[in-house]
């Protein structure tokens, strides 16, 4: 919880960020810092870019319990800006979001009821006519799902990227997903003492149901075996265009933020329950599908089954044949092409 001084100081810089004007001339190089307060909840955005068509593209980020600005580097900065407005925006207990709500005031129907208030935020300080794109990265993806199945209205395309609609259907894909990409790496002669222990820890969780201890294994291991790819030349390294945006925040908030957010919605079937897949066909706004062909954290099929099962009449599938979970980072000059393209066909 924060106390009274840190409550009236927040309200005080959304008041003025919210109620001040922008001039037009300004809104070419936009660098602006707004708060939504929704819900018992004061969640910093960060609004980089270029505004001048009141386009602006919502980044969601992963996690649960990441933040908006890890993805304000290499070109979503150096060339989507140019495009559009970037939207970084901290969600309900990420970053440096802060509230004083109980455990039932993180939910994802909340937190989707969140960027739909964040919308509001923008229209009132830009204008009616602001226009949006959203996207989601990883939880990202469940997120922005949940979010336009509540109100799609607002936004003129969908863009998912390694996007995990259906967190249910995670824990068994993980066993196949590894078995499939271990067993291509060892007939590749490639690291063969760590793909094999790749298949042991496949073989050795529960096959039939979910386990959250067997969940989290995997999930580690997914990132693990990423790196091993990196290490074997499957899969480009990400690029770090010396981001260091992880200096705005404050560490010990963030970190508090994102291990109580996961506790949370862990313990309400996040990863156990939640499917959004059954309802894709609801969405029906031009959609972009990306993934990467090696991601083991939420692996390709999701990609597939997202493009499959979309009701959207406009919507395209790219992966991307040297990445894994984030191709913005190890295949950024074609990931920011494929999304300013989308832009400009559906603007």
């Amino acid at each position: 919880m924060i106390n009274n001084y840190s409550k009236l100081l927040l309200l005080i810089i959304a008041l003025w960020t919210t109620f001040s004007c922008s001039k037009d001339d300004n809104l070419n190089d936009l660098n602006e810092t707004l708060f939504v307060r929704h819900k018992d909840a004061d969640m910093p955005v960060y609004i980089h870019g270029n505004a001048s068509e009141k386009i602006f593209l919502i980044i969601l980020h992963g996690g649960p319990g990441g933040f908006g600005l890890a993805y304000r580097a290499n070109t979503i900065k150096s060339d989507i800006e140019k495009t559009c407005a970037v939207v970084y925006f901290d969600q309900r207990g990420s970053g440096m979001a802060q509230g004083s709500y109980s455990k039932s005031g993180i939910s994802v129907d909340i937190m989707a009821e969140d960027i739909l208030a964040l919308v509001k935020v923008i229209k009132h300080k830009y204008g009616s006519d602001s226009r949006f794109f959203l996207m989601g990265h990883s939880w990202g993806g469940a997120l922005g799902t949940a979010t336009l199945l509540k109100n799609q209205s607002d936004f003129l395309g969908w863009i998912e990227v390694d996007g995990a609609h259906d967190p249910k259907g995670m824990y068994l894909e993980y066993i196949s997903n590894f078995k499939r990409v271990a067993s291509e790496q060892i007939e590749a002669d490639n690291s063969i003492d760590f793909w094999e222990g790749v298949i042991d820890l496949a073989n050795n969780v529960n096959q039939t149901q979910y386990i959250q201890e067997d969940f989290f294994d995997m999930n580690s291991k997914a990132f693990e075996a990423e790196d091993q790819l990196v290490n074997d030349n499957v899969i480009n390294n990400e690029k770090d265009d010396g981001n260091n945006t992880v200096f705005k925040y404050n560490l010990l908030t963030a970190l508090w933020n994102k291990a109580n957010t996961q506790s949370i919605l862990n313990d309400r079937g996040l990863f156990r329950n939640l499917s959004f897949t059954n309802r894709l066909q609801e969405i029906t706004i031009p959609a972009l599908v990306l993934s990467g062909k090696y991601d083991l954290v939420v692996p390709p099929k999701f990609a597939q089954e997202a493009y499959d099962n979309l009701g959207s009449s406009t919507k395209e599938l790219v992966i991307f044949e040297r990445s894994g979970h984030s191709p913005m980072s190890s295949e950024p000059e074609l990931f920011s092409e494929t999304v300013i393209d989308f832009i400009n066909q559906n603007k």
